[in-house]
């Protein structure tokens, strides 16, 4: 017998705006019938779970237990540009010399994630360094 996660559950002060928010991030819509001032909002992925935005009264107090780890398309260093353009904080630099490490972000309400290097920059490293995949 398994589980299957169906649901990344955010504790969020307001689900419509932090759901918009990672909407930009993951490059996908809300629900359509998401409205501000709902107590709740969701983005659908074709595979895999749900985010989903939850409010709750309280504040974030401390460092996330769980996080997301983001690979993006394009390169690690462009996507943490776009990130903090888009409002996101920089919580902690972990790039290395040689071009490994990833960077730890937070969103607008703290919820910290990380990103990581692309597929293409891990293969680049992987060849030069003479090791397959």
């Amino acid at each position: 017998m398994a589980s299957a996660i169906h649901n990344i559950t955010f504790d969020c002060a307001d689900p419509y705006t932090l759901a918009l928010w990672w909407s930009e991030v993951v490059a996908r819509p809300i629900q359509p019938e998401d409205e501000p001032g709902d107590p709740e909002a969701m983005i659908h992925f074709d595979h895999g779970p749900t985010l989903l935005f939850i409010r709750v009264p309280e504040g974030k107090s401390s460092k996330n237990r769980i996080h997301l780890d983001l690979r993006p398309d394009d390169t690690r260093d462009a996507e943490v540009e776009r990130l903090l353009a888009h409002g996101a904080s920089l919580v902690d630099d972990q790039r290395r010399p040689d071009g490994t490490g990833w960077v730890v972000l937070a969103d607008p309400e703290g919820n910290e994630f990380c990103v990581e290097r692309s597929a293409a920059e891990k293969a680049r490293h992987s060849e030069g360094a003479g090791v397959t995949a």
